[in-house]
């Protein structure tokens, strides 16, 4: 059992209570059903046990554009798969993102300190109109697949918006994947049309990518046009690449007008998504219209309280989930802040003067780059005003209490820390913030809104303040509708529900604590084992962050004689050499912070840390290479080389 701090770090001011989307909410679900909820667990309870109701009265809460056709809302809705909801609505997502046409700001984008663009609704809006109707020109229709290998920049939203207005479905990579990683994605999805950039910004570098456009160009035959959109230069020559045409050459033709917004069912494919594909090639997930528009409206506007003109960010590439959680902030009429590049360019604080400069209100980043500035010792708080910022979101990776500590005394006092987990696999959140309650060190607030997540054992049995599985019981919109070439459900049945029948068992190591929060130890598949005891591999890195010559760690179990070693390596400030002292020093902080089970049989310097496109680290990979198995496909990882530092370790043969 966790110890539970004495008291929580943040609490919301009344006014701010009051003044909450959810407060309004909780309003109007008391007036419609005849309730008399008072709090957050409250409403939560009422959201799992009337679905139906909670789902349809959010869609009136939050303004859904569309036709929600005839009750029920939930068919089925104790199957799952096989659940769902709003079976007869009919809607567009693109329409209910482009509700505002003035001239106040829709998106702001910084490409490092190299690019400062801001465009106004109405400018996206025709914007999106000239697109959609060139690709429509093409071909493009309902069902049609359109593939982005872009960076986060206004284009890139315009691109997805025209393709869902056309009811196309949109599937994105960033332009640091390699061309076998953005062919394991694209290729199996077959898109009539790419929408890719020449070059984008990193760490105050131009790096050109029409090399790699051009390769996957090529190896995509289902494309009947290629455009090119112009970032790092201008109009780059694109003869030698087939298919293609500059974004201005492609949309000329066209005047704006309104846009016609194909209606589509609630339950027909809007995105695809990607598994990390770090075993093998990657699973294509297919994501629905309405369930993710719904999702995300509630956890804009009640889980994260972002209003109209909000400014909302998060720090992301289009590789990552995140990115479309944050494009539908433009549902709730948000300003979109969009930023692509390194964050520590030209050095930490851009992020930060980025916040200030553009009045930011949602600041999104992972819990590495909040431990990243813990390590730097940033104190934001003292160089920053910071006054906009209502709310910090925190994902990724599990944003430890030390990470907590860290926001509350260097970057601000009064704001609602909400770490939050979820997943590309529901492109949203089983666990996520609450802006009315309090926010307590080391935890994520609460459970989502209509999720009924639990922590179940191995036999299936509930549990409250022990480590388990998250397991979400009851069927939820923003479940995958399948997965691309799974004819028969099968691959789709083995990732979810194969552990607990009719369950989604999500693959994560956590615990519900007594203040209704959730601690994630990590992913079910790397907790250790030694002894038999298991051990989540965030309770480890915990006590690593602490020390302070240590910049990153990964922790593996290997197989021993018979039984499991907790191996531990770790990456070192410049100059520092892991000895005899240091090693002492961490096992020490383990032993003392942890138990002595956790304290590794061996820790190793390495170079580097192998990582996803995304930023989570990889130890399952790690682990094969440990165990002389081969690493499947190296295209997912962001820094494939850094997997050299773990073949033929000597040390770890005695």
């Amino acid at each position: 059992m966790t110890t539970l701090a004495e008291s929580p770090l943040w609490h919301p001011s009344e006014a701010r209570i009051a003044d909450a989307n959810i407060s309004h909410f909780m309003d109007l679900v008391n007036r419609r059903h005849g309730v008399s909820l008072a709090s957050y667990d409250a409403l939560y309870e009422w959201s799992i046990t009337a679905r139906a109701d909670f789902w349809e009265t959010l869609w009136d809460f939050t303004g859904v554009i569309g036709d929600k056709g005839a009750a029920p809302y939930l068919q089925d809705g104790d199957k799952m798969p096989g659940a769902r909801f709003f079976p007869n609505a009919k809607i567009n997502f693109a329409e209910n993102l482009l509700r505002r046409t003035d001239e106040a700001d829709s998106m702001v984008f910084w490409s490092e300190d190299k690019i400062k663009r801001r465009l106004s609704h109405a400018e996206v809006y025709a914007q999106v109109s000239r697109l959609a109707q060139a690709m429509a020109a093409a071909g493009v229709g309902p069902g049609d697949r359109v593939a982005a290998f872009m960076p986060n920049m206004p284009e890139t939203v315009i691109a997805m918006l025209a393709t869902a207005s056309l009811g196309a479905v949109w599937s994105s990579c960033s332009p640091d994947f390699g061309v076998q990683g953005v062919l394991d994605r694209f290729g199996q999805i077959e898109p009539k049309i790419l929408i890719a950039v020449e070059g984008y910004h990193y760490n105050g570098k131009a790096i050109d990518v029409l090399d790699k456009v051009a390769a996957v160009a090529a190896a995509l035959p289902s494309l009947v046009r290629v455009v090119v959109v112009s970032h790092i230069r201008p109009q780059p020559a694109i003869d030698e690449l087939p298919l293609a045409q500059h974004l201005d050459d492609f949309t000329a033709a066209f005047a704006a007008t309104t846009i016609h917004f194909q209606p589509m069912g609630f339950n027909e494919p809007l995105y695809i998504m990607y598994s990390s594909g770090t075993t093998g090639v990657p699973k294509c997930i297919v994501h629905g219209i309405g369930g993710i528009l719904l999702q995300h409206l509630k956890e804009h506007s009640l889980q994260s309280d972002v209003k109209a003109n909000d400014r909302v960010f998060y720090f992301t590439t289009c590789g990552w989930m995140m990115w479309n959680w944050l494009v539908s902030g433009m549902a709730v009429e948000a300003t979109l802040l969009l930023y692509d590049g390194s964050p520590f360019y030209p050095d930490g604080n851009i992020l930060f003067d980025f916040a200030d400069a553009e009045e930011m209100t949602l600041f999104g980043t992972s819990a590495k780059y909040i431990d990243a500035c813990n390590k730097a010792r940033l104190k934001p708080k003292d160089s920053h005003s910071l006054a906009s910022v209502r709310t910090m979101a925190s994902t990724g990776s599990p944003l430890v209490p030390e990470g907590f500590d860290y926001v509350y005394q260097n970057i601000k006092t009064d704001i609602c820390l909400s770490s939050i987990a979820g997943g590309t696999d529901i492109v949203s959140c089983f666990v996520i913030g609450n802006p009315i309650g309090p926010v307590w060190r080391g935890e994520i607030q609460k459970r989502g809104l209509g999720m009924q997540v639990e922590v179940w054992d191995d036999a299936g049995k509930p549990l409250i303040a022990a480590k388990g599985e998250l397991v979400c019981t009851a069927a939820f919109p923003s479940m995958p509708i399948k997965f691309w070439n799974d004819a028969d459900g099968s691959k789709y049945h083995a990732a979810y529900f194969d552990k607990f029948a009719n369950v989604w068992c999500h693959g994560d190591y956590v615990e519900l604590t007594e203040h209704g929060g959730m601690i994630v130890y990590g992913r079910s598949d790397a907790v250790l084992n030694p002894g038999g005891v298991r051990i989540g591999t965030a309770e480890i890195y915990r006590q690593v962050e602490k020390i302070d010559d240590v910049t990153e760690g990964l922790v593996i179990g290997q197989q021993w004689q018979g039984d499991v070693r907790v191996v531990l390596f770790v990456t070192l400030r410049p100059g520092r050499v892991l000895d005899d002292t240091l090693i002492s020093a961490i096992k020490s902080q383990i032993r003392s912070g942890a138990t002595p089970r956790h304290v590794p049989a061996k820790i190793l310097q390495v170079a580097e840390i192998p990582r996803t496109k995304s930023g989570k680290i990889v130890e399952l990979a790690v682990r094969d290479l440990v165990h002389g198995r081969q690493v499947k496909n190296t295209e997912a990882l962001a820094n494939p080389g850094a997997l050299a530092h773990f073949t033929a370790l000597e040390e770890l043969n005695h």
